[in-house]
């Protein structure tokens, strides 16, 4: 006897295969429920990556977006949640191939609704740290906000990114450089932030759980030019640190 579970699991498998044998899936109402759903999907996906969307145009999108629905459904009932997949499958799209940039276009994207769905923290008062004896802050370990995300991008992604979140065509002259970006969320507001290498160093290494004398030597390493104090002072004042 076929139980409730494996009735779902046919019944969700029948959703995306038109050619299932589901027996359901051959009463024409079905059809009528497998658009609806995918029509939500689509939906989803547009309003989830924005930025992507302006860049291809909705046509494009929704036909590749079709294609991810039916390998990557959604597997959370909250649909703003849903296209943790999606940048990599536009990373091998092919027809994405003359947009090597859309890929990390959708990661910002993605990231900025991870931030704002994350939990919530007061970011890290900058008081908090002016009472310490020198001494003290290279043991002191920060802990980087639950709403903070990053990226490293080969392209210049941020400058991509921004007007096209805002349905505006991305300048011509752009600079073509690889860029850095931090996603931080402070009082509600998410922002997206220029960023260096070498804060996101820092960042890492601190979300590692190194302490702050540890993630300098890090950071010193990997990058003999930036200043420690800089880098630290900048992602101080982004907000993107809580209390321990």
């Amino acid at each position: 006897m076929s139980t409730l579970a494996d009735f779902q699991s046919a019944f969700a498998e029948a959703l995306r295969d038109e050619a299932s044998t589901f027996v359901p899936a051959s009463q024409p109402p079905f059809a009528v429920y497998r658009n609806t759903v995918m029509r939500a999907c689509l939906d989803a996906l547009e309003t989830n990556f924005p930025a992507v969307l302006c860049l291809v145009g909705r046509d494009w999108f929704r036909a590749a977006a079709a294609i991810h629905v039916t390998r990557s459904p959604p597997r959370d009932v909250r649909l703003a949640r849903y296209g943790d997949g999606f940048p990599g499958f536009l990373e091998s799209f092919e027809p994405a191939a003359a947009l090597p940039y859309l890929a990390d276009v959708a990661r910002l994207d993605r990231l900025w609704n991870e931030s704002l769905d994350a939990a919530d923290a007061e970011p890290l008062d900058v008081d908090h740290l002016v009472g310490l004896a020198p001494s003290a802050w290279e043991a002191v370990h920060l802990r980087v906000h639950p709403a903070t995300r990053w990226l490293a991008s080969p392209f210049p992604v941020l400058s991509i990114w921004r007007p096209s979140r805002e349905g505006v065509a991305v300048d011509g002259a752009l600079a073509w450089r690889s860029e850095c970006a931090i996603v931080v969320r402070v009082a509600g507001d998410v922002s997206v932030l220029p960023a260096s290498p070498a804060e996101l160093t820092l960042l890492e290494a601190c979300r590692r759980g190194a302490s702050l004398g540890e993630a300098a030597a890090v950071v010193a390493g990997t990058h003999p030019d930036a200043s420690i104090e800089l880098t630290f002072s900048g992602l101080l004042r982004s907000g993107a640190f809580t209390h321990s």
